[in-house]
């Protein structure tokens, strides 16, 4: 039987490492390093994260207990909790926010389609806030009580993935955010809640020859200019083109609008729909913002399955390294389950590897496994390579 390497070792070969290298190189982490280098940082935080590891002690017992694999995966003897600890708070949480940006890129160009049958990119907007404890992290000051991160993500439906994501003290406004930071790419379709709400940048979308989807506030000062096609779909109310009349709206957003009243049977309610869109059906403008549950999806599995609300350092630079290499990591997932054509969720994709992340077994074969089997299988590889 040819020789296997673990499963987490199958995981790193998807990880851009010459790209890390620039990165390490450009901010000069490895220097004076010895033995534990950024690279093996960077295997450590994967492991906590795949293997659900809840504190730098678990960590050095976990990676203790599995001694012979760790040479395979470039560490030159045990890991220490101290040094640990040290290149979490020393090393640049920035080097870890390039990889992402390298591994997206790789995702991005292998990514499938989203289900709509048009076919500009589709993406949605929003943030949730990470709660902190504001005793143990001052520096994350967000009310009078409390410390706290805010993450503002673009979910890219094809595929699923973040392909664009800021860290921010927990008081930045999702808007604020959007406006220092975001840029809207032509021909996409961006999709957002009421908290987006800013016509000046409902207009640099706008100009940037873009679309957005999002509902409109009950208080909206407008008049209506005009009537779109009426369509077939009993649930459309109406369909009309507007101006707005407001101070600040108006000369924000000079354009045309298009407002679509939309019932919703199955919740029994009515939702207005605000776009700069006017050709596609208005049934399809309400299942584009429908999708939106996606992102929301994502967020509840990161904050569930990843290590993003429990921390393995205190320090600003510790948080942020941890937070930027779950994303990575669910990356990785993605892009696994992406190239595999895995049939199943990406929290049952996470479980399989999280149970078998040191064991010598084929990825490929592993994801062709029922969870009943999982245990004959490692225990049959055991018996041949003795371990």
């Amino acid at each position: 039987m040819a020789y296997l390497n673990t499963i987490l070792s199958q995981l790193l070969v998807h990880m851009p490492r010459h790209d890390f290298q620039s990165l390490v190189s450009q901010w000069k982490a490895d220097r004076y390093v010895k033995r534990f280098t950024t690279w093996n940082q960077l295997v450590t935080f994967l492991y906590a994260q795949a293997g659900d590891k809840k504190s730098l002690r678990d960590i050095q017992n976990g990676l203790t207990a599995h001694a012979p694999q760790l040479y395979h995966l470039g560490f030159e003897g045990t890991v220490a909790r101290s040094t640990l600890s040290d290149a979490n708070a020393s090393r640049d949480w920035h080097i870890f926010q390039g990889i992402f940006q390298a591994l997206l890129g790789r995702c991005r160009s292998l990514s499938p389609k989203h289900k709509f049958k048009f076919k500009n990119p589709l993406k949605t907007l929003d943030s949730t806030v990470i709660e902190l404890c504001l005793t143990m992290y001052p520096w994350a000051k967000f009310r009078r009580a409390k410390g706290a991160l805010k993450l503002h993500c673009l979910l890219d439906h094809a595929g699923d993935i973040p392909s664009f994501v800021v860290v921010t003290d927990g008081k930045c406004s999702d808007i604020r955010a959007v406006k220092t930071h975001f840029s809207p790419v032509p021909d996409s379709i961006y999709c957002f809640d009421r908290g987006y709400t800013d016509y000046g940048f409902f207009h640099r979308i706008h100009k940037a020859e873009a679309f957005f989807v999002t509902r409109a506030r009950i208080n909206m000062n407008a008049r209506v200019i005009g009537q779109q096609e009426r369509s077939k779909n009993k649930a459309v109310l109406a369909d009309q083109m507007i101006e707005t009349t407001g101070r600040y709206s108006a000369e924000s957003y000079p354009s045309p609008l298009r407002l679509i009243c939309f019932y919703d049977a199955e919740n029994d309610r009515t939702f207005e729909f605000l776009t700069n869109h006017f050709g596609l059906p208005a049934s399809t403008i309400a299942d584009i913002y429908k999708a939106r549950w996606q992102i929301e999806a994502f967020f509840k599995f990161i904050k569930q399955n990843l290590k993003i609300k429990t921390f393995l350092g205190v320090s600003k630079n510790a948080v942020l390294s941890q937070v930027w290499v779950a994303l990575c990591y669910y990356l990785l997932l993605a892009y696994i389950k992406s190239q595999t054509k895995y049939r199943f969720s990406l929290f049952y994709l996470h479980r399989l590897i999280r149970e078998t992340l040191l064991e010598r077994l084929s990825l490929i074969d592993l994801l062709g496994l029922k969870e009943a089997r999982l245990p004959k299988v490692r225990d049959k590889m055991q018996l041949c390579f003795g371990f």
